[in-house]
């Protein structure tokens, strides 16, 4: 549901303080929605201080992947007499942009005043209306067009992109069932990757020959965690070691996930006898490499949940990415060209927060999208696993290292550079 700031702000402000509970459970409500929205542990702590202090409230906040611990006081009052701790359970957040910025106007909105703790609750509880047919149309359409982008950003044949584009929307069409179970929920990945090495094998055995593993990567770039891998590393060089650790390992698990379900249906694929007709070809014109960045940049639009409005904003910022990547990389070098893009729009999402007084991630997180490692990691380990040599992935992974690094050191560089207005 879209709404905008008059939509979310009332016409007059309600006179009253609020009580301690009040201001305590508003916090707390609003700690786990940027939780729940994708927010990294050390932009959602110091965001949620930040609200805290706003509304007259002593805030520890420790965050997680998993959940929230939040210990209040009441500075006005004697100490230890007002202490109160919530301990919220969260499943893992995922990015939601336009979520995330209504609830950071709701939250500007009550703590300037302009809206009453109960109206805040309200406006909040108005953002967890359930799927329409229109949102989950849209994505599948991201998972369909993310795809088959990808596979055209690497300039793969079309049989290759019309392959992965269709395993993406088979994909997409997988997830809206297995995750109504606990059960497929948790085997959603390998069963996507599975799902993926099926239709590889199937189209290169009947139909014509295809780059197979990138193909599967493809089709999987959805699912990848590489943004997730990204964002570990970035916390823990803040310092945020357990959300870090806990982070990492999930992007790791992901990883093996994925690599468990593509080699099965590898493996079975050749037990029953299909011969795959397996090539290393690159043959598209650079326009196809451009139109493609293009689609992958609208296609990550509509995953991230952007408002229309933001749509421009977003697809700008992939494309800044992208092409300051690469041509970067070509004047000084892959990592270096990854450094430059990440630190400069991790400054121009910086500077859109304090100019437009929304959230840098709008600008941000589309930035970086098309930077972090997760394709790569995900073809070290199908190499490792499927040569059974140390050596055949040990290149692939080492050029994750050097993502990550260049990664994390573009983003802590970006923030010295234009620092932030707000912690989002």
């Amino acid at each position: 549901m879209r709404m905008s700031a008059e939509s979310i702000a009332p016409a007059s402000i309600v006179p009253g303080r609020a009580t301690y509970a009040q201001r305590v459970a508003f916090v707390t409500e609003i700690a786990g929605r940027l939780h729940t929205y994708g927010t990294t542990a050390q932009r959602l702590e110091a965001a949620v201080v930040a609200l805290a202090q706003r509304l007259d409230l002593d805030c520890e906040p420790w965050s997680n992947p998993t959940g929230l611990i939040l210990s209040f006081s009441d500075p006005t009052q004697a100490i230890g007499s007002s202490d109160i701790t919530r301990v919220v359970r969260l499943d893992p957040g995922s990015n939601d942009l336009h979520k995330l910025t209504l609830a950071d106007q709701i939250a500007d909105a009550v703590a300037s005043g302009q809206m009453s703790i109960a109206q805040g609750h309200t406006a909040l509880r108005r953002l967890d209306k359930a799927p329409t047919w229109r949102d989950n149309a849209q994505m599948l359409l991201s998972f369909c067009l993310g795809s088959a982008g990808v596979a055209g950003m690497w300039r793969l044949p079309w049989l290759d992109i019309v392959t992965a584009g269709f395993t993406g929307l088979l994909i997409g069409l997988m997830l809206f069932y297995t995750d109504r179970r606990v059960a497929t929920r948790e085997a959603s990945d390998a069963l996507a990757a599975m799902l993926a090495g099926f239709v590889a094998v199937l189209v290169a055995s009947f139909i014509g020959p295809l780059n197979q593993n990138s193909v599967i990567i493809a089709s999987l770039v959805v699912l990848l965690p590489g943004m997730a891998l990204t964002n570990a590393v970035n916390e823990l060089a803040s310092q945020h070691w357990v959300s870090g650790t806990a982070r990492f390992a999930g992007a790791l698990t992901t990883i093996m996930k994925l690599t468990v379900g593509a080699m099965i249906a590898v493996t079975i694929t050749d037990l029953i006898g299909l011969e795959p007709l397996v090539r290393g070809s690159r043959p598209q014109p650079e326009w196809v490499e451009w139109a493609s960045v293009m689609l992958a940049a609208f296609a990550f639009a509509m995953l991230f949940r952007a408002s229309r409005r933001d749509y421009p904003w977003v697809m700008a910022a992939s494309l800044a990415g992208y092409a300051i990547s690469r041509y970067g990389g070509q004047q000084w070098g892959g990592p270096a060209g990854i450094f430059l893009a990440a630190m400069m729009l991790t400054a121009a999402g910086n500077l859109f927060g304090r100019v437009v007084q929304r959230p840098g991630a709008i600008i941000r997180l589309p930035g970086i999208i098309m930077l972090v490692p997760g394709s790569i990691s995900l073809r070290g380990v199908l190499s490792l696993i499927q040569q059974q040599s140390v050596n055949a992935g040990e290149s692939a992974l080492l050029t994750v290292l050097n993502v990550v690094m260049a990664l994390v050191a573009g983003l802590l560089f970006g923030n010295l550079l234009v620092p932030a207005r707000k912690n989002l």
